[in-house]
């Protein structure tokens, strides 16, 4: 025999209430209905649901068992409610970002960290890779955001929006202690005297890299290492005499540790942006909204520290 779940969330109700009156009124309905689909269920079953002269209500034996259905019900209803609510709200659901390795491993994976100190029910899946693979999978849906360094936005990119996080900056960085700090004065020249780490293929660092070394008259370096993760580069960098160009917001982001740090030479910089990247066409889901929103405060923070910093050292010219 078949029963409507409804009818079982009434009869929870009755007895959780003690009265077809109150049950009427934590349901939202009437007493005559509650009455009426409590005689009708009872003939429907051949067997009373209820003893009726008692008060409060009691569930007979089969009443109760019947209540604690509708009690799952009823919990289950309220629970779809409440979630749907939370994934409303953006305190639900499971954001699809992208990013960079060096910014993710840097900066994102504890701004990720943070935002889940106050959206703990919120999911992420992060994913690596480079801009022009990151512009694709958030044009086709597969990512709500990316964070990436972006140029300028090109053709075929009209459905995609973007925000700056951070102006573009590189530096050559190196083990606290460096050679290079005691030398006075600083010449450009003076970076060639040591091997260099070669960013991972794919990564625009390569091309700033040699853009940079070909501003100071290089015409050819020694590459000791090339296509490690940020954090192979820096164990690298602190045991040894190695320089190699990073974002300076990585190596700020990485500087209470006191093992990498940044040369004071000031190079060429591309004309680059730290950015969100979003689809411009599909909506996001307000758990992504909320994220970006989270990002883009905690890049004000670090932007201003970052360009007191920049103020409180003296850059020499790399040109």
């Amino acid at each position: 025999m078949k029963i409507d779940p409804r009818h079982l969330m009434q009869l929870s109700a009755i007895v959780e209430t003690g009265g077809l009156t109150e049950a009427a009124t934590l349901l939202g309905s009437s007493q005559p209905a509650i009455s009426r689909m409590l005689s009708a269920l009872e003939l429907r079953l051949g067997q009373p649901l209820v003893i009726r002269d008692r008060r409060p209500l009691q569930p007979t034996a089969l009443g109760q068992v019947l209540a604690e259905q509708g009690d799952a019900i009823r919990l289950a209803a309220r629970r779809s409610a409440e979630a749907a609510d939370a994934l409303r709200r953006g305190e639900r659901g499971t954001i699809r970002i992208g990013g960079t390795p060096f910014f993710t491993d840097a900066l994102i994976s504890g701004m990720i960290a943070e935002f889940h100190q106050t959206h703990p029910s919120v999911r992420v899946d992060q994913r690596y890779g480079y801009t022009t693979e990151l512009k694709t999978l958030v044009k086709s849906g597969q990512l709500d955001l990316a964070i990436c360094p972006v140029e300028l936005l090109e053709e075929g990119d009209e459905d995609l929006t973007f925000e700056e996080l951070l102006p573009g900056r590189n530096v050559v960085a190196c083990r606290v202690g460096h050679p290079l700090f005691k030398t006075h004065p600083l010449r450009p020249e003076a970076l060639l005297e040591f091997p260099w780490i070669e960013p991972p293929p794919g990564s625009a660092l390569i091309a700033d890299l040699r853009t940079a070394l070909l501003a100071i008259g290089a015409t050819h370096v020694s590459v000791c290492y090339a296509g490690g993760s940020l954090a192979s580069i820096v164990n690298y960098l602190k045991v040894s005499d190695s320089l190699t160009i990073l974002p300076h917001s990585v190596v700020f982001a990485m500087q209470n540790a006191k093992e990498i740090s940044a040369i004071p030479l000031d190079l060429e910089h591309p004309r680059r942006s730290l950015a969100i990247l979003r689809s411009g066409v599909s909506p996001a889901p307000a758990s992504s909204t909320r994220f970006a929103k989270h990002v883009i405060s905690a890049f004000q923070e670090l932007r201003t520290l970052i360009r007191q910093h920049e103020q409180a050292v003296v850059w020499g010219s790399g040109d």
